[in-house]
């Protein structure tokens, strides 16, 4: 399945920060037509969704960019953490030259404890997640995760 059809990013919204991820998000074309997406992230001016597919064709056709590039020959999602094949997670953004590279993050053979409060704020400290620098960075993503 190609990956147009699972995401998308929708950017100038108006009011990104009343969104959060895991809000619905729903498109009204007429009275009878409503398209759903699901929201996967938010930062800047920008939303990441998950949607049918034609709920993506529709998006494309309003102008709407679709977030994919090319990493070593094939065509990856961008902005979206996955399991990872060297380390725990795995992202491919945008570098500071504007490249594609690929963040590992994360120690397979931990689990993270997020729901323990005391372990959330030490790792949180101890990271400086309230400044977690660029997103072609590790630190950025695994500040997200916590």
């Amino acid at each position: 399945m190609d990956f147009r059809s699972m995401i998308t990013v929708l950017e100038n919204i108006e009011s990104p920060e009343e969104m959060q991820a895991g809000d619905v998000l729903e498109l009204e074309l007429s009275e009878d037509v409503v398209l759903e997406a699901t929201i996967i992230d938010c930062y800047d001016d920008t939303i990441v969704i998950s949607g049918s597919e034609k709920t993506l064709e529709f998006l494309s056709e309003q102008g709407q960019t679709l977030e994919e590039a090319k990493y070593q020959g094939r065509t990856v999602p961008l902005g979206k953490p996955m399991k990872g094949d060297v380390k725990k997670s795995k992202v491919y953004v945008k570098g500071p030259k504007g490249n594609v590279v690929k963040v590992n993050f994360g120690d397979k053979k931990l689990s993270i404890k997020k729901h323990i409060p005391g372990r959330r704020k030490n790792f949180r400290a101890r990271h400086n997640c309230d400044n977690p620098g660029p997103r072609w960075k590790a630190r950025y993503w695994s500040c997200r995760a916590w």
